[in-house]
């Protein structure tokens, strides 16, 4: 849960106190297993309320965090199809939140692109994240 809160700043003014929880994972599995160490990565490392996995219905399958849920699309549709289905099932699997953290190290243009659509029409915002040397970041 996003919380906003005021804190008197001094006698005339208040300023604002945001605190945030977790967020949600929202990462692409394309057919290139080769990325799929990436996104196991930042599913494990990272403190997320909940990992959603969009897959390709193609792609072999992957194992589901403990917090996660798998999304199956096919990617075989034009890119407006496919981002409709993505956006249709995202609506039903996330929660209410008002941004997510999204990875797109796996899969194609096409997909990282149906995929941003359909995120940002729920809508939610979106910040990148990756799996550095560092850790967990944001890139964005």
């Amino acid at each position: 849960v996003n919380l906003l809160a005021y804190v008197k700043h001094d006698e005339k003014h208040y300023k604002a106190s945001v605190s945030f929880s977790a967020m949600e994972l929202v990462a692409f599995l394309g057919k290139d297993k080769e990325s799929w160490s990436q996104v196991n990565a930042l599913a494990k490392r990272g403190e997320w309320d909940r990992v959603v996995l969009v897959r390709n219905k193609e792609s072999e399958p992957f194992p589901k965090p403990a917090n996660g849920v798998v999304v199956d699309v096919d990617c075989e549709k034009t890119l407006v199809d496919l981002k409709d289905e993505i956006r249709s099932k995202l609506k039903e699997t996330l929660a209410n939140d008002f941004e997510v953290a999204l990875s797109i190290a796996s899969g194609s243009g096409k997909e990282h692109m149906a995929l941003i659509s359909a995120l940002l029409t729920v809508p939610v915002g979106i910040r990148l994240v990756a799996f550095t040397k560092k850790g967990v970041e944001f890139i964005n």
